[in-house]
């Protein structure tokens, strides 16, 4: 008999999204993108990626300062109160309650609570928004120097946070993106860790994007 004839299946194109997206960024120095460029931090890579994709015009909006805790997010929110009209709201925080030695049980309160001021800013629906991962810190010279070998005591710890915010994220139907295995490349590739030795840098940022990127489309396509 004849060969089969090959079928192509139709390649389905990806789902649009709105020709404007309005994008608020919430976090601490791994948003505001501490040591690297404007834009290399990863709030600036991923409108540019979101333009290259779709030809979308993306407006971004960044509520983020180094240093800044889960505590110091809310008043800024607070404060600022920003519109409820945001088609994507992206939060990364966590990191300076572990750094500061803040005890756990703040970020148990509060990071509901900023997840949830993050789902009011997206126009009131959890599908716009997504939590990053925090990054892991141990693997990064500066992270070695400190005082006595506390690189595994910080790794175990910012795992606490992590897990904790990926199981309320799973509970509540809400995107979450781990980029913390990134990051623990950092002593192995140094070119991950920015001049600083502690942040990551604009290449990391970019397999940040990458890694965030179907969830993103997910939350913007309608």
């Amino acid at each position: 008999p004849p060969p089969p004839p090959i079928v192509t299946p139709p390649t389905t194109p990806e789902p649009p999204i709105a020709s404007t997206v309005k994008y608020l960024a919430l976090g601490d120095s791994y948003t505001i993108g501490q040591s690297v460029c404007e834009t290399c931090r990863f709030p600036e890579q991923l409108k540019t990626s979101l333009h290259a994709m779709y030809s979308s015009s993306v407006s971004l909006k960044i509520i983020a300062t180094t240093g800044w805790t889960t505590s110091n997010l809310i008043s800024a929110i607070n404060s600022q109160n920003p519109e409820s009209n945001y088609d994507l709201v992206t939060l990364l925080i966590g990191v300076n309650n572990q750094y500061q030695h803040r005890s756990f049980s703040v970020y148990e309160k509060e990071f509901p609570e900023l997840v949830n001021k993050a789902i009011m800013l997206a126009k009131g629906d959890k599908k716009n928004v997504v939590v990053i991962s925090i990054p892991d810190y141990a693997y990064t010279p500066y992270g070695q120097a400190l005082a006595g070998d506390q690189s595994n005591k910080i790794s175990a710890e910012i795992t606490q946070y992590n897990n904790f915010a990926e199981n309320y994220c799973n509970t509540n139907q809400i995107a979450f993106v781990s980029i913390t295995e990134i990051t623990r490349e950092g002593l192995n590739n140094p070119s991950l860790v920015a001049s600083d030795g502690l942040h990551p840098s604009q290449s990391a940022y970019r397999m940040f994007v990458d890694k965030m990127m179907p969830k993103i489309k997910i939350a913007l396509q309608d």
